[in-house]
């Protein structure tokens, strides 16, 4: 968040035309925050009752599969009652990210605590690598040593669990595309529902052979399908963490869009990061040697990067080029 403090500095310090930018800036930004909410995928306490009934559901089947394992002696409902004891920790963390991000701004947390959505998406690709080691472990275990177990009964309890896991998963599942850490609660449950139907095809397959091994097998697959999808969300939320210009927007296209707004003539210290899983952040220095365009000219430029980009908190600082910028240097920050 340097870049903030720094920008805040340079905008006092302008000289003439420090005053009308401020004022520029601080009107057109409480326009571009206005419409930057109408954008968002869907207003975040929507997602409260989702979570809610997630949490919910799985808290009652990980007590009920307990019993089931405890009851049949079976290693593989006890190991899946843990995992799916995990989606419980997983829906809370996406859930504690989501309600964060509704705090407002203070002076400590100038953003607010939105960033708190890509703690939670991070938190959760963590959670369901260790779940998948869990799982693989489990599954070398019973290669070892393979107990007899009801495949049919482990298959009607999971079959359940399909049920659960899938139903929540499908809560979750229009916001997956536009916020990271929804798409991490998402993929967690659906994870888990694949799991219960490994879990139910493996009871199937033992009730009908007899060979023990096709348990573990079908866990280790699953798992390896599962490791697949989750390495893209913990990559993609390591950089986000990093500040990193979010996926969807491609930096070369927001430099030439600003670079073809009437007037100017150069762009430098381009910043893009995201604030939250949902919302991006830009600010940039526009070098106009015919002088400040006025306020009008700022939400226009905010509008279009609203438009285009989905970018709706843009901070456009105006240079006459009267005095070289520090920050114009390329890889100055």
């Amino acid at each position: 968040m340097g870049h903030a403090h720094h920008h805040g500095h340079a905008h006092t310090a302008t000289g003439g035309h420090g005053a009308d930018q401020d004022h520029g800036h601080g009107h057109s930004h409480g326009h571009g925050h206005g419409h930057g909410h109408h954008h968002h995928p869907e207003p975040p306490a929507s997602w409260d009752r989702a979570f809610a009934i997630g949490i919910g559901l799985n808290l009652i089947y990980v007590v009920a599969e307990a019993g089931a394992g405890l009851w049949t002696g079976s290693v593989a409902l006890l190991a899946d009652a843990g995992h799916n004891l995990s989606d419980v920790l997983g829906l809370a963390v996406a859930w504690a990210g989501a309600a964060l991000a509704r705090t407002p701004p203070s002076k400590r947390f100038t953003y607010g605590l939105k960033g708190s959505t890509i703690l939670a998406a991070l938190a959760n690709a963590l959670l369901l690598l260790v779940a998948l080691g869990a799982i693989v472990l489990e599954a070398a275990q019973r290669f070892a040593d393979p107990a007899p177990v009801p495949g049919l009964t482990i298959s009607a309890v999971a079959a359940v669990g399909i049920l659960i896991n899938g139903l929540t998963a499908w809560l979750f599942a229009r916001g997956r595309k536009g916020d990271v850490n929804i798409r991490g609660a998402y993929l967690h449950m659906l994870a888990d529902a694949a799991v219960s139907a490994g879990v139910v095809i493996a009871g199937i397959g033992i009730w009908m052979s007899g060979f023990g091994w096709i348990d573990p097998v079908v866990s280790i697959v699953i798992a390896a399908l599962i490791f697949w999808q989750t390495w893209g969300l913990l990559r993609e939320t390591v950089e986000m963490s990093l500040a990193a210009v979010p996926r969807a927007i491609d930096y070369d296209r927001v430099r030439g869009a600003l670079g073809e707004l009437p007037g100017v003539i150069q762009v430098h210290d381009l910043h893009i990061w995201p604030m939250s899983t949902t919302e991006p952040v830009l600010t940039a220095h526009l070098l106009m040697p015919a002088g400040h365009p006025g306020d009008a000219f700022l939400a226009e430029a905010q509008d279009m990067l609203r438009q285009r980009f989905n970018i709706g908190h843009a901070t456009l600082q105006v240079e006459t080029g009267e005095a070289p910028c520090v920050l114009e240097p390329h890889g100055a920050v």
